[in-house]
């Protein structure tokens, strides 16, 4: 629905009309946008993004109903540098996080927003995190000067009406104002107010920082929601494991950006395990709660999938590949010269010429990649052949398994059982991982990304890690929690598991282990896979590989733990004292030579 003032007919919330024609009348748009979500809407908004040069159509033959689009080469990954945490004390945002104060980024940003839109439209976008209907599900709002933003929101949001019916008369629901400004670095921040449930994003149309339903909403402001109401937001991917008797059950797994979630999430058995299937619930974002069972049920609050092309290709994630055949926008890949994409690691050899990301000619001689490094695709979740038809339940799918896993070359095993909760947040606590392109940086280096949530609590993270032990005694039927590392290397750089398809192998051995199937090998953390417990039929790894990739080095292991305490410093005084005691317990138990 287009109208040149705030009002909205369809609109009952007395609140989000007032907060609609403040915004308006800070910014100044031309005009005004209420996007209702309907398939016209969304021909009408491709139509005037391609006309605008925002949008190039790819070619309907090869890639129906898809686009591509070019951000600003300056505008290219999440900045973490200038996202903050905006609440009434430096404390409760914690070290790990940009603080600023709120009323003092309400008027820096203010300031910026003052007649941003003049001569542009501002785009109302009601949305849905969540399946429609369910009491776990929150609404949310963002008003964006972005068509791309407009549309992308439209595939990874339940957006328009439905939110609006949903929300009626209240006044609870996410306040995003995002606007991109003239996008240039220097005038770009991504302010969250937690106390406030509003988000302010300026300067940027990257997604991580302007789709402000994803990681600004569903996990900084929905993390600290979850402490105050008693649930969990988490950078989890759920999926579900069907065995041949037909029985599934659910697992959920974080893993920092670009190290496979999309590929877990979406996997596809090899052909050795017959009988076997994986079903997506969700690929990144997962929202727990205790259910009236005790367990943990988590629901997906996205609609759709916003991945990193890069890597992705008919080998790792062939369900992806198919999914991305129609309807999907792809930002920053690179463009063959018949209208197709094209990426590195998609495994298909690059013709002769290509037009980069940048909009440049390409030669396999010119020495650059043809698509950025954290180039991304954008697919309704629909898309996906092996969608859980469990997706939409309002009450979500409950949870057998919590997995912790980053990419390590070296220490952490293949898998491991942590042995009650307080061993499993520790291990999710001290989580390493080298880093990638998703966020701007040097990329390879270990960090620590505890629960893969280092960006995205949107607190302090020792209070995080409080809130995770505090909710403890609720779960009375917890699920188990494991450690995995498809990543570790040989000495020579090889991979020591082959990863893929075949880290079913490795689900298939947590579930045993959760029925009490196998036993594996207990050490000082938990307990270890014995390598003639996981199901290698049809797999050729050589023992000494698969016992190296098992391996819990002793000297490795001190390492990592004294690199654990130095974070645990670094988190200062409000890390929980039964994380700090377990820790002088593993790091005795290692001197004493008990691994």
């Amino acid at each position: 629905m287009t109208s040149d003032s705030p009002d909205n007919p369809n609109v009952a919330s007395a609140a989000l009309k007032q907060w609609v024609a403040e915004t308006a009348r800070l910014t100044q748009p031309d005009q005004i946008v209420w996007c209702d979500g309907s398939p016209g809407e969304r021909q009408r908004l491709l139509a005037s993004a391609v006309k605008s040069g925002v949008l190039i159509p790819l070619n309907p033959r090869k890639r129906p109903g898809c686009y591509l689009h070019r951000s600003d080469p300056r505008d290219v990954a999440r900045t973490e540098e200038v996202t903050f945490i905006c609440t009434p004390s430096a404390h409760e945002a914690g070290v790990t996080n940009n603080w600023m104060a709120p009323d003092e980024a309400y008027r820096k940003l203010g300031a910026m927003l003052k007649g941003s839109m003049r001569g542009r439209t501002m785009y109302v976008v009601p949305y849905v995190m969540g399946p429609v209907g369910s009491p776990y599900a929150k609404i949310g709002v963002e008003i964006t000067d972005s068509i791309y933003v407009a549309l992308s929101m439209g595939i990874m949001t339940r957006m328009g009406e439905c939110a609006l019916r949903m929300l009626g008369e209240s006044d609870d629901f996410n306040r995003g104002l995002h606007c991109t400004l003239d996008l240039n670095p220097e005038h770009r921040f991504i302010c969250h107010f937690p106390q406030d449930n509003t988000i302010w994003s300026v300067g940027s149309g990257y997604g991580g920082n302007a789709l402000l339903s994803k990681k600004c909403f569903a996990l900084r402001i929905a993390s600290w929601l979850g402490r105050k109401e008693g649930w969990f937001a988490e950078h989890m991917l759920i999926v579900g494991i069907r065995n041949p008797e037909g029985h599934t059950k659910y697992i959920a797994a974080a893993f920092p950006s670009a190290c496979g979630k999309t590929n877990l999430a979406m996997l596809l058995p090899p052909p050795a395990l017959q009988g076997w299937k994986v079903y997506t619930v969700g690929d990144d974002i997962a929202w727990l709660r205790v259910g009236p069972d005790g367990r943990l049920w988590a629901i997906n609050p996205e609609n759709g999938y916003f991945g990193v092309a890069p890597g992705t290709s008919a080998r790792s994630n062939p369900n992806a590949m198919r999914m991305l055949g129609h309807d999907s926008i792809f930002t920053n890949v690179a463009m063959t010269p018949d209208g197709d994409v094209w990426w590195e690691g998609m495994d298909v050899e690059p013709p002769s010429e290509l037009i980069d990301w940048r909009g440049r000619k390409w030669l396999p001689a010119s020495g650059e990649k043809a698509a950025h490094p954290n180039s991304r695709f954008t697919t309704p979740i629909r898309n996906n052949p092996v969608l859980s038809p469990h997706v939409d339940d309002p009450c979500g799918v409950p949870i057998s398994a919590i997995v912790f896993g980053g990419r390590r070359a070296t220490t952490a095993p293949l898998v491991l059982e942590a042995k009650d909760w307080l061993h499993g947040v520790f291990i999710g606590a001290t989580m390493g991982s080298e880093t990638t392109a998703a966020a701007s940086g040097k990329v390879g280096v270990v960090r620590r990304d505890p629960m893969a949530m280092l960006p995205f609590a949107g607190y302090n993270m020792g209070d995080y890690w409080r809130h995770w032990l505090a909710m403890e005694p609720r779960i009375t039927e917890p699920p188990r929690i494991f450690m995995v590392n498809w990543f570790r290397k040989a000495p020579d750089g090889s991979y020591l598991w082959p990863g893929y398809g075949e880290n079913l192998r490795i689900l298939k051995w947590m579930l045993a282990r959760i029925e009490g199937r196998v036993k594996g090998r207990q050490t000082f953390l938990g307990r270890v896979a014995e390598p003639e417990e996981i199901d290698l039929s049809g797999l050729e790894i050589a023992p000494a590989q698969l016992a190296r990739a098992l391996a819990m080095d002793p000297t490795e292991w001190k390492a990592e733990l004294a690199s654990a305490g130095d974070f645990f410093q670094q988190i200062g005084s409000s890390v929980p004292e039964e994380l700090l005691r377990l820790h002088r317990e593993l790091s005795n138990s290692l001197e004493a030579g008990r691994v």
